[in-house]
């Protein structure tokens, strides 16, 4: 039975895929900081009588990362599958995020993946086999307004899966880049908290009209999405038993329209496009 780690396991597309590669028969270890959250997620599992054990994980704390891998280890051995999905939004314009924002945005969503990764390729790499699948996201292919400071944290994961891909080749384990779109889930909740004093301040800020720009724009964009994080996790356990895995697997529509636009349009004409989308008035107005 392969034993599979999932960062941010406890809720929205990792829980998903917690319970889907249990149920296909993994030995599923899913990290995640709340105890109630952990707690719930293993009374499922009980209930279901599938292989899956939450873990108190904090991909930040270099501690908690030994601990979690060290329970592992002893309990089922070595991580076959890492999937790092944990991960956190702030909504602000650069100008106004705090660098200490700036620095948490990437400290879970860059610096965890990277901790968490070191961790396990050890192992992995002495046993010539094993996969490690991050997650990444349409906004590591394209940048919008107001989040670019989680933009530009997974195009920061997006270039460094690609380097370190190539690295493992001579070792037999596979890097794979999750892409997905929009999806609903707890993680736009999560992000609403982390950054509420910016959309509290967006009406004496200078970026007003920008921030008003993208609540509509977002609006428009993400209603009646359709997809969930079950279709997600479908796709990450396609890419698991793939002989051959692709490096990148788009998730939704929107993301492979975003992958193909991203290829064949100049800047200039995103810019406009991306203007335009969120509604972000010109110079002079």
């Amino acid at each position: 039975m392969e034993c599979v780690l999932i960062t941010g396991g406890t809720e929205g597309l990792g829980k998903a895929s917690a319970l889907l590669l249990a149920a296909e028969g993994y030995r599923v270890f899913a990290g995640g900081r709340n105890a109630a959250k952990r707690a719930a997620l293993d009374a499922e599992a009980k209930a279901k009588n599938l292989p899956l054990q939450s873990l108190e994980m904090d991909v930040t704390d270099d501690a908690s990362v030994d601990r979690a891998i060290g329970i592992i280890h002893e309990t089922a051995g070595p991580v076959d599958i890492l999937i790092n999905n944990a991960g956190i939004a702030f909504a602000a314009v650069i100008e106004e995020i705090t660098i200490e924002d700036f620095r948490r945005q990437f400290e879970t969503n860059f610096f965890g993946v990277v901790r968490v990764t070191q961790r396990v390729l050890p192992s992995m790499r002495e046993r010539r086999r094993g996969r490690v699948i991050n997650m990444s996201s349409v906004a590591g292919k394209m940048s919008s307004p107001v989040l670019g400071p989680y933009s530009s944290s997974k195009f920061a994961v997006e270039s460094m899966s690609d380097a370190l891909r190539i690295e493992l080749l001579p070792f037999g384990v596979h890097v794979i880049l999750i892409e997905p779109g929009y999806i609903p889930s707890d993680m736009e909740r999560a992000a609403g908290e982390l950054s509420s004093k910016y959309v509290l301040g967006a009406q004496k800020s200078a970026y007003g009209p920008v921030y008003a720009g993208f609540q509509r724009g977002w609006g428009e964009l993400t209603k009646g999405a359709k997809y969930t994080p079950a279709d997600c996790a479908r796709v990450i356990l396609g890419a698991i038993r793939a002989t051959s895995p692709r490096a990148r697997y788009p998730v939704t529509r929107e993301a492979k329209i975003v992958t193909f636009l991203r290829r064949v349009m100049t800047d200039r004409a995103l810019d406009r496009m991306m203007a335009k989308t969120y509604h972000i008035p010109p110079a002079g107005n």
